[in-house]
């Protein structure tokens, strides 16, 4: 049975709405540096995934249809009608998810950093990063993950972000972040994805590995009204990395 659950968020700025669904071990501060630009064309609706940032706990194992679920009891707790959602990484996957349930209420998407029509080897090397967690821990494992979300360049700049980024996944409750892991690589979108049919841009960056361009071509092609975006040179983090690029694409699609 899904049961929905009171997540926290903020609200700012005026214009249509538009909600911003994070990733895995993250909080809604992951839209920090694009939240300001947003805000002068939206009214910007940002919250933190159960078990994330200060949201509550959730009681025993959850999936991605209890997700969608408080995104929607979100939706109503604020009284909003309609809306633009975008969505990072497993946001990206949440943000289809609720458009298929509720398309009723999505003005359009934007479908940031995900991954869909995973092959074989895909799998493969998302299950694989997975086992590592549970057999060496999710600290260890982390550090290898830093050059997948991070351009070198951008690391050796701003060690500070990436410390940050890493310390907000070891805070996060190890079992949520397992649970979210697990949703992450066992959804997959293509089966459904021709049926959200409400205007999406899909966008990633160039060298990101586990949601690359050649996913993202496949999830485009698969929905019947979408536009695709590859920034060159990012890797998994455009939200820190390419914020203004992020947010201008978004701004030019749903405005």
């Amino acid at each position: 049975m899904t049961t929905a659950m009171d997540c926290d968020y903020t609200i700012e700025g005026s214009g249509p709405p538009l909600f911003l669904i994070h990733g895995i071990g993250a909080a809604r501060d992951a839209w920090r540096f694009m939240v300001p630009v947003l805000r002068e064309h939206f009214t910007v609706v940002s919250y933190d995934l159960r078990g994330h940032g200060t949201s509550p706990l959730p009681d025993g194992e959850f999936g991605l249809d209890d997700l969608v679920a408080d995104l929607e009891h979100l939706r109503r707790r604020i009284g909003i009608e309609k809306a633009h959602f975008a969505g990072h990484s497993l946001g990206g996957q949440i943000g289809p998810a609720y458009a298929r349930a509720h398309p009723q209420r999505v003005l359009s998407l934007g479908i940031l950093s995900t991954a869909a029509f995973r092959t074989e080897d895909d799998s493969e090397k998302v299950w694989a990063v997975v086992k590592a967690m549970q057999e060496n821990g999710i600290a260890r494992v982390l550090e290898t993950l830093t050059a997948r979300w991070f351009t070198d360049d951008f690391i050796d700049r701003h060690a500070e972000l990436v410390e940050r980024r890493l310390k907000q996944v070891i805070d996060t409750n190890p079992k949520v972040f397992m649970n979210v892991f697990h949703i992450y690589a066992g959804t997959e979108m293509a089966p459904w994805l021709h049926e959200v049919t409400v205007p999406s841009l899909v966008l990633t960056g160039e060298n990101d590995g586990g949601c690359n361009p050649r996913l993202n071509k496949q999830i485009d092609a698969a929905l019947p009204n979408s536009e695709l975006v590859i920034l060159p040179h990012y890797k998994h983090s455009i939200l820190v990395e390419a914020a203004d690029d992020v947010s201008a694409h978004l701004i030019r699609f749903m405005l």
